[in-house]
């Protein structure tokens, strides 16, 4: 709801534009800058497993998916763009990003369940920020929305 500032004594009231937002908000940027990380994560690990795939600690059939590096490893680019993206989106407080975070917050911590026998302390990170931003954006997702009520309708 809006509240009029007066102007002063001589001055035309001016809308408040201010908004109330809580200290829990800093948990919604957490989560975008968390998935935009996350996504330069992937991004990186998707190019390890396309040009140097014997840095990994199993070959490709110890893997829980049995697949070729280079099929993870794109997998792993084209997640890490979009998580960039939708990262993105998270920071400007687009509800759609918010639920697309989460969805692919999930399918990133599955991903690397199977990435486990590969990369295990990096595939167990990734996991652990993964759910960082799924409780992040589910229990504080509505702090960093634009609120309707913070521009005055005309």
């Amino acid at each position: 709801m809006s509240q009029q500032r007066t102007g002063g004594p001589a001055g035309p009231a001016m809308p408040d534009y201010t908004r109330n937002q809580t200290g829990w908000v800093g948990w919604i940027v957490f989560a975008g800058m968390l998935l935009v990380l996350l996504g330069v994560f992937h991004a990186v690990q998707g190019l390890v497993a396309l040009f140097r795939d014997e840095v990994f600690l199993v070959g490709q059939n110890g893997l829980v998916v049995n697949a070729d590096y280079t099929v993870w490893g794109w997998v792993h680019l084209l997640g890490g763009i979009l998580a960039v993206l939708v990262g993105v989106g998270v920071l400007a407080g687009r509800l759609w990003a918010q639920m697309v975070a989460v969805c692919l917050a999930f399918v990133s911590a599955i991903v690397n369940l199977g990435f486990l026998p590969a990369f295990p302390i990096w595939s167990v990170l990734m996991i652990t920020l993964d759910v960082l931003v799924m409780w992040a954006l589910v229990v504080h997702g509505d702090e960093l929305r634009p609120d309707e009520d913070a521009y005055p309708q005309q």
